[in-house]
């Protein structure tokens, strides 16, 4: 039993008011203890279910931050489109997380769950539509993750692609792409899983909050969509035999900028909340760790993309320039690579792993540009490259003492602290290896499909005059040349492709309307026909005249 308890009343007053006066003395006392211990049990329950709702809303403020990473990455002609694109990754991945991916993830299990046996499975096979679910806050918590993940594609798609396309890969991926890398990993019944009674190589994959799980799986898949897509318009040319690749910057470094420190700021809730229990001590011990690594990695990454940056371009023009864009990015690198292992590793080590980092980005960057493949806010380098490089860095630095606080009685450890045991660092390799190509697998011919069917990228004249004027109805008169954002190219004028555009938007309403028109006039002459011949025989001769006519218009119109 357990007593409820008001804010001026303590809980031994509680328990004590509860108290059957029936009963002796040492039953009264054991009587109190168990009132007061599930007093105690209720509120740490409570404390954790808060922590987790707290966690889950600094992740999901995240996508306030992507949303702004991406507004200032675009050209102004596409702003209202990569907004709503943004909220269709979040809202897809609501559907298909509460659908069946939490279920294909998680499916009757939890973080901490004891398992007796070494039975591993593909998926979860309960908890569809979050029935017979207690742990709501955990699901909550666990679909933000997803949305992150969903949301790392829409940049690199940004500017080129259909409506369609963003709502059906976001309720692809949470539903069953992702779901599956979660419970490969991240439950007790994962075949990958540091959780399970009979781990890989004795220890397992270690991905504390996600660098692999989250990021890998989100990077590959915008990887792939990407390279399906193709670059947008312009993007990359020819000249004398020589690839030349044309900057498009996007029309706000102030947006980017907020957007960088919202992410940063959720990034906190990303990486603590990952502990999920903080009324453990052990719990509380690792969530303060996390905070700090998070800190000095983010740091570190963003001085090292900028300074590596600085000295290519003095070596390459003879000035060395700053890039406030790549020094972003490196920042981005920077919380991507240390959220693997964030809780588990020495603050040196956050410092080591975000100034690799940053020079991981700059690497992944460059990489894009030469096999042409357009990302328009870097999502592959930063996600892709620096989550690849966040896992194989647990393998790398993570500390026995505070592997043991998650697993007690394992001897894992980084390879620098084990130089003779390789096994957590060979861990982390099969998971890479895993989660690339599990992805690949089913995102390739997803896209693949997208692309056959014509409903992943955008028509080449809305591109050229803007999906916002497509897709979103936007004021035609607005300026949209606005500072460097010219967004004429050599062909010819933005306002000819402007006035090209509602032409044919113009003649294809025209059209519909012929249309319309034209089968409600074969009705009324269906309709007709089905009357008695002795009754109106005039019409029907008359019919048959408008039928002959009906067909030649037809032609015309099809």
């Amino acid at each position: 039993m357990s007593a409820t308890t008001s804010s001026s009343q303590s809980t031994f007053d509680a328990c004590l008011q509860s108290l059957s006066a029936n009963l002796s003395t040492d039953e009264q006392q054991t009587q109190m203890l168990r009132c007061i211990s599930n007093t105690i049990d209720e509120t740490k329950s409570g404390v954790d279910a808060f922590y987790l709702i707290y966690a889950a809303s600094l992740v999901f403020f995240m996508q306030a931050g992507f949303a702004m990473v991406c507004a200032g990455s675009v050209r102004l002609k596409n702003l209202q489109n990569t907004m709503l694109k943004n909220l269709l990754d979040a809202c897809g991945a609501a559907l298909g997380f509460y659908t069946v991916g939490y279920a294909f993830a998680w499916g009757s299990s939890y973080p901490g769950m004891k398992v007796d046996n070494d039975e591993l499975t593909f998926a979860g096979l309960s908890n569809f539509f979050l029935s017979d679910l207690d742990q709501k806050a955990f699901w909550l918590f666990q679909f933000s993750f997803a949305a992150t993940s969903a949301t790392i594609v829409a940049g690199a798609l940004a500017e080129r692609s259909q409506m369609l396309a963003y709502l059906l890969y976001s309720t692809a991926l949470t539903a069953f792409v992702y779901p599956i890398v979660v419970h490969s990993i991240w439950t007790p019944n994962g075949f990958l899983s540091s959780f399970s009674a009979n781990p890989l190589l004795g220890i397992g994959v270690i991905d504390y909050a996600g660098s692999l799980v989250v990021h890998v799986t989100g990077g590959q898949t915008a990887l792939i969509a990407a390279h399906v897509l193709g670059a947008r318009k312009g993007r990359f040319h020819e000249i004398d035999g020589r690839r030349i690749a044309k900057d498009f910057p996007g029309h706000s470094i102030a947006l980017k900028m907020l957007g960088v420190f919202i992410l940063w700021f959720g990034w906190y809730g990303f990486n603590a909340g990952s502990v999920y229990y903080i009324t453990v001590k052990s719990n509380a011990v690792l969530a303060q760790n996390a905070v700090v690594n998070t800190t000095l990695s983010a740091a570190a990454g963003c001085i090292s993309a900028l300074l590596a940056k600085a000295w290519l371009s003095e070596r390459q023009t003879g000035e060395a320039t700053f890039s406030l864009t790549d020094a972003l990015w490196g920042c981005l690198s920077g919380l991507v690579s240390v959220t693997g292992g964030c809780a588990i590793i020495s603050s040196w080590a956050s410092i080591v792993i975000g100034l690799i980092s940053g020079l991981i980005y700059l690497w992944g960057s460059n990489l894009l540009v030469k096999m042409r493949v357009d990302d328009a806010v870097d999502a592959i380098p930063i996600h892709l490259c620096s989550g690849v490089w966040g896992a194989l860095s647990v393998g790398l630095f993570a500390v026995p003492e505070y592997v043991q606080l998650i697993h007690p009685g394992v001897t894992a450890a980084g390879w620098f602290y084990k130089i003779n045991d390789g096994r957590l660092l060979a861990c982390q390799v099969i998971g890479i290896l895993f989660v690339l190509g599990w992805v690949t697998v089913l995102m390739l011919p997803f896209f693949g499909l997208l692309h056959y069917l014509g409903w992943l990228r955008a028509d080449s004249l809305d591109e050229i005059v803007g999906l916002d004027i497509s897709y979103h109805g936007a004021n035609v008169l607005t300026n949209y040349n606005q500072g460097n954002n010219n967004v004429a190219d050599d062909n010819g004028s933005h306002d000819q492709y402007v006035a090209e555009h509602h032409q044919r938007r113009q003649q294809q309403r025209e059209e519909n309307q012929k249309r319309g028109s034209l089968r409600r006039r074969m009705l009324f002459l269906d309709l007709s026909s089905s009357k008695s011949d002795h009754h109106i025989p005039t019409q029907q001769q008359a019919g048959g005249e408008n039928a002959i006519e009906m067909e030649e218009g037809a032609d015309e119109v099809f």
